[in-house]
């Protein structure tokens, strides 16, 4: 079956396979410059406390014989990278991907003003084909990205891939609310609140209301898990955070 042939979800929308990854590019080239923005209003500033917890769980090295070289996917506006480096205290080595050029020009913008802006750099390139040497990075980490990726499972094999043996993944990504109560109240949120939020900050409710429709489509963490363990990654194991409004996925490439 050809990509014209072979069909996916565009939030709600069926759309064929070869055009997912041009409708999502329009998203983020939409909201490139409020995204952080919006991430901060749409959760309260609480997706700030779970990439820390991210990076906390990455525990990147501050010292050592060699650099430590992450490779953070879907990581534009250099959200993650700035927080691993500093974690590191400048030892670590970030190569902050993205597939969408104006969120690279976003973060590569900040990065001016890092602490250390020596150890970032900015790549364009695409989760499902990386242009990197196999066994290249110590660790990967994707935040809130994977479920705009097309071929989620290929996605995942290029992460093993490029990882040396010992290097670990660690995926943090929205999930379904399971608190009985609470899911109710939270998928009111998601529908009556940030579509329209998005649209007063960055004129357009169009890009927020597939975020909404994206999170619900993408594979529940005992699903996901399970394709990472299919990827070839070890001892996979989630953590659920915030009554599972997001999940927290690590794997070691042994």
């Amino acid at each position: 079956m050809t990509d014209a042939q072979e069909t996916t979800h565009f939030g709600e929308q069926t759309v064929a396979m070869a055009d997912k990854q041009g409708l999502v590019d329009k998203v983020f080239h939409d909201v490139a410059d409020r995204y952080d923005l919006m991430n901060d209003l749409m959760s309260g500033g609480v997706h700030r406390l779970w990439k820390g917890a991210m990076v906390n769980e990455l525990a990147p090295p501050k010292t050592g014989s060699r650099p430590y070289r992450v490779l953070d996917m879907a990581g534009g506006t250099g959200d993650i990278a700035e927080r691993i480096v500093n974690a590191s205290v400048g030892y670590a080595e970030v190569v902050v991907s993205d597939i969408n050029a104006d969120m690279l020009r976003v973060g590569a913008e900040r990065a001016k003003s890092w602490r250390y802006p020596a150890q970032a750099s900015f790549v364009e390139a695409n989760a499902e084909e990386l242009p990197f040497d196999d066994n290249s990075f110590d660790a990967y980490t994707i935040a809130f990205g994977i479920r705009n990726v097309p071929r989620v499972q290929k996605a995942l094999n290029e992460a093993h891939r490029v990882l040396k043996r010992g290097g670990r993944i660690l995926v943090l990504e929205f999930s379904q609310v399971d608190v009985p109560g609470f899911d109710a109240i939270y998928r009111l949120y998601s529908d009556r609140v940030i579509p329209p939020m998005g649209k007063v900050v960055t004129g357009d409710a169009q890009p927020y209301q597939y975020f909404v429709e994206s999170i619900r489509k993408f594979p529940n963490p005992q699903a996901f898990s399970g394709m990472l363990t299919s990827a070839g990654f070890k001892r996979v194991k989630h953590t659920s955070l915030t009554g599972n409004i997001a999940t927290l996925f690590s794997g070691w490439k042994i």
